[in-house]
C-alpha cells in the first residue's frame, strides 16, 4: 500500500475546474423539458415549430411534455395528436382553451385531421377526435409542472396568452397545493414566446386578439421572459421548395399537407414560431442576438412597448444581417427532418 500524496493547490484547482466543466457539459446534455402552447390552425408556422420540436427531441435536445391549445377549434387538438403521433409520440398530454377567442374553422387543421384511406381508417392515425372532449388547458398545465423538478420546464408560447393567464389566476388543485403563480415561479425558468414588434410597432396578432392575458402575463408572469416579436419571423421566410422537396421522404406527410391546406401554393411563410422554439432549446447558438434586459408592457390598442431596465426580466430577440442564412437554414433542416425510426 503506498502513501497517498496530498494534493498541491494546483492540482485542487484543477480538480475543481473539471468538476465545474463535467458539470457544466451534463446540464448541456440534459434534453429542455418543453410545454408548447400554440394557436394552432390560425397559421401554419404552428405547425412547423410543432415538427422543429419532435426533430429536436429525437436529436436529444428537448423533451416535450404537452402541448396546450390556444385555438377553441375542435380540429386543433386532433391535429396536434395526429402530429405527435406521426412522430411517434402519441401519448404527449394535450390540453385545449375552454371558451377561447378564435374558434373559426380552418383546412389546414381539419382536412389532415379527416382524412381517410381508402379502407376507411385515418391517413394520420390520432387517438383524439374531437378537441371537444380534451382536458382543459389550466389543468394539464397544473399537472404537468407539478411533477416536473423546480426551475426546469421551458415554456414556448405562440398564440395568444389565454391558457398561461387562466394558470397564473388558477388555484390549488389535486394537481398540486400550489396556486398558479407561485407552481410557475417553482417550475418554470424561462417564457419563449411569440409575440409583440420590438423595439416598437404595430400591434401584433398574439397580443391583440387577447390584450387583457397578454398584459396579465407580461406584467405578472416570474420568471425571465424572451420575446421573438413579428419583426425576426417576417425576415425569415420559410421556402415553399422545401415543403415540396424535404418533406417529400414519406408519401403523406401532416405539417407538409396542412401548409398545402393554408393557402393556395407556391406560398412563402414567415417563420414566426419556429424562432421561439429555437431560441427555447439553443439559446447559445448565435442565431439571434439578445435585447439588453427591460419590460414590456402592453397598451390598450394591443402594442407592445419595451423599456429598458437593469432589473428587467424581459429581452426580445435580434435577427443581424449575419445570422439571417444559418438561422433559416437551421429552422428549414429542424422542420424537415425525418422522423426517428418506429
Amino acid at each position: 500500500m503506498h502513501p497517498t500524496t496530498p494534493p498541491t493547490p494546483f492540482g485542487r484547482l484543477a480538480a475543481v475546474l473539471a468538476a465545474l466543466l463535467l458539470a457544466s457539459a451534463l446540464r448541456a446534455a440534459q434534453p429542455v423539458r418543453l410545454v408548447f402552447d400554440t394557436d394552432i390552425g390560425n397559421d401554419v408556422d404552428d405547425a412547423l415549430a410543432l415538427a422543429m420540436i419532435h426533430a429536436l427531441e429525437s436529436r436529444g435536445e428537448a423533451q416535450l411534455r404537452a402541448v396546450t391549445v390556444s385555438k377553441d377549434n375542435r380540429y386543433a387538438a386532433p391535429f396536434v395528436d395526429l402530429v405527435n403521433t406521426f412522430y411517434g409520440r402519441g401519448g404527449i398530454s394535450i390540453g385545449v382553451v375552454k371558451n377561447g377567442k378564435t374558434p373559426e374553422d380552418s383546412d389546414m387543421i381539419r382536412v389532415p385531421s379527416e382524412r381517410r384511406n381508402a379502407q376507411g381508417s385515418y391517413v394520420y392515425p390520432h387517438r383524439l377526435t374531437d378537441g371537444r372532449n380534451a382536458p382543459d388547458a389550466t389543468s394539464v398545465l397544473r399537472r404537468v409542472l407539478a411533477a416536473e423538478p423546480d426551475g426546469s420546464v421551458v415554456i414556448v408560447v405562440v398564440g395568444f396568452s389565454t391558457n398561461l393567464a387562466r394558470l397564473l389566476a388558477s388555484g390549488p388543485d389535486q394537481s398540486s397545493p400550489l396556486p398558479g403563480a407561485k407552481l410557475v415561479a417553482d417550475k418554470v425558468r424561462l417564457l419563449s414566446a411569440m409575440a409583440g414588434q420590438f423595439p416598437r410597432g404595430q400591434p401584433e396578432y398574439n397580443v391583440k386578439t387577447d390584450i387583457p392575458s397578454a398584459r396579465k402575463v407580461f406584467e405578472e408572469w416570474p420568471s425571465p421572459i424572451v420575446f421573438s416579436g413579428f419583426e425576426v419571423g417576417q425576415a425569415l421566410l420559410f421556402p415553399a421548395a422545401s415543403i415540396e422537396r424535404d418533406f417529400s421522404w414519406v408519401p403523406d406527410h401532416p405539417v407538409a399537407e396542412a401548409y398545402r391546406c393554408y393557402m393556395r401554393m407556391p406560398y412563402d411563410r414567415p417563420s414566426w414560431d419556429l424562432t421561439a422554439v429555437l431560441y427555447a432549446v439553443r439559446p447559445e447558438r448565435n442565431y439571434f442576438t439578445l435585447s439588453a434586459p427591460g419590460r414590456v408592457t402592453v397598451d390598450a390598442e394591443g402594442q407592445t412597448l419595451f423599456n429598458s431596465a437593469p432589473d428587467g426580466k424581459h429581452r426580445f430577440l435580434i435577427l443581424g444581417e449575419g445570422q439571417t442564412a444559418r438561422t433559416l437554414e437551421a429552422l428549414i433542416l429542424l422542420a424537415s427532418q425525418p422522423r426517428a425510426p418506429q
